[in-house]
């Protein structure tokens, strides 16, 4: 028997939203490790310079583009220069997201707007524009970031919740209905994890402490990594029979 799975990406072209630092970077250099080609949407071009040179030092080829997926005509066009520069578009992360705290009566009418705009506007609309080059081309994985908190209440995040709660039933939505294109849409669901934007909360030793304790089965703060590891395995052939499903990568948190 010879037809065994594969996590080779060898000759795709991936777009990752919200490359520039975190999560983003993590899953864009896996993906170029295991040989795709990188797209950089970042809200500021200018950022992803290291980026880039760290991607072709894994010997692929990276393009960044200026995109901040608030702005529909920056996400048209940023999903139109890679298809131009690359040819085609394989794969894309949806990784892009803001998370502005505050109590539930406290919230402002700006932030609601931002965190909608960026966090469900932001992955409808970049997900439409790259699903239409998939359905020409016949074939696609998409993968959303959704959140432990689409799942469980974390308190002053409400909005947050909501919507990372609602990126994951758009992703069963997409999954039922770009199927027949040979289109496969799932998400990820991360609990918290050490990067530039949780930096703040994990240094204060109580929120660590009782963070860690949540994180029932394995107790300790993801890596990037952690999450980049499941974007790849359902970005390769491995997972071609998985859709429209939100793995949560939250080291036991909602198993309790």
């Amino acid at each position: 028997m010879d037809d065994f799975p594969r996590f080779s990406l060898n000759g795709d072209v991936a777009l990752v939203t919200g490359a520039a630092r975190g999560l983003g970077r993590a899953i864009s250099l896996a993906l170029a490790n295991a040989g795709a080609d990188i797209a950089l949407g970042l809200r500021n071009v200018n950022s992803g310079a290291d980026l880039v040179q760290e991607i072709e030092g894994l010997g692929r080829r990276a393009l960044p583009l200026q995109m901040d997926v608030a702005d529909r005509h920056q996400v048209f066009r940023a999903v139109e220069q890679t298809v131009e520069h690359f040819g085609r578009l394989d794969i894309l992360v949806n990784n892009a997201g803001v998370a502005p705290e505050n109590p539930a009566e406290k919230v402002r009418q700006e932030d609601f707007d931002l965190t909608l705009a960026v966090n469900l506007g932001g992955t409808f609309f970049t997900s439409q524009a790259v699903g239409r080059v998939m359905i020409r081309q016949q074939r696609g994985r998409i993968i959303n970031m959704s959140s432990q908190a689409g799942f469980v209440a974390l308190p002053t995040e409400s909005i947050y919740c909501m919507t990372k709660a609602g990126i994951a039933h758009l992703t069963k939505c997409l999954a039922v209905e770009w199927g027949k294109y040979n289109i496969t849409v799932n998400a990820v669901a991360p609990t918290f994890i050490r990067t530039p934007g949780t930096e703040s909360a994990l240094a204060n030793d109580e929120f660590r402490a009782e963070t860690i304790e949540r994180i029932a089965a394995l107790h300790r703060i993801g890596e990037p990594m952690d999450v980049a590891g499941a974007v790849l395995f359902l970005a390769s052939p491995a997972a071609s029979l998985i859709t429209g499903h939100t793995i949560l990568i939250d080291g036991g948190w909602t198993a309790r």
